[in-house]
């Protein structure tokens, strides 16, 4: 069995299940300054599958299909959290907040220096608005 680390070049790129795209790409442009980087369309105009930006960090939001069945969000009960970092925590938290996300979790600094502060979107997906101090 090979031991040896494995040198890739990698990173995350999280894909979201909602059943309402084009209403999430524009809340997360509101929210949190996405960039809408493609959008996929089906026959009846409604979004499939959009890439999207934030800050650079690439992620995707695609409709539930027969692969991915379930709209994972709060109307079927299961959430994820979304850790970004970034250099004003209290601005892009209270834009958040301002463009309809639900406040979770205060922003404030922790004894393990870290800035954070939760929100959970209109779709149900909490995300931890965080920077290292």
């Amino acid at each position: 069995m090979n031991t040896q680390p494995v040198h890739v070049n990698a990173f995350f790129a999280p894909q979201l299940i909602i059943g309402d795209c084009a209403r999430a790409i524009e809340f997360y442009k509101k929210a949190f300054g996405i960039v809408e980087l493609q959008r996929w369309s089906n026959p009846d105009g409604s979004v499939h599958v959009a890439e999207l930006s934030f800050d650079g960090a690439l992620f995707h939001i695609h409709e539930p299909t027969a692969r991915n069945p379930t709209d994972l969000s709060k109307e079927s009960g299961v959430s994820v959290l979304l850790g970004v970092f970034v250099d004003d925590v209290h601005g892009l938290f209270d834009r958040a907040i301002a463009a309809g996300a639900k406040l979770i979790d205060a922003v404030k600094d922790y004894e393990y220096h870290y800035r954070q502060g939760t929100v959970e979107d209109p779709f149900g997906h909490q995300w931890l608005i965080e920077k290292k101090l």
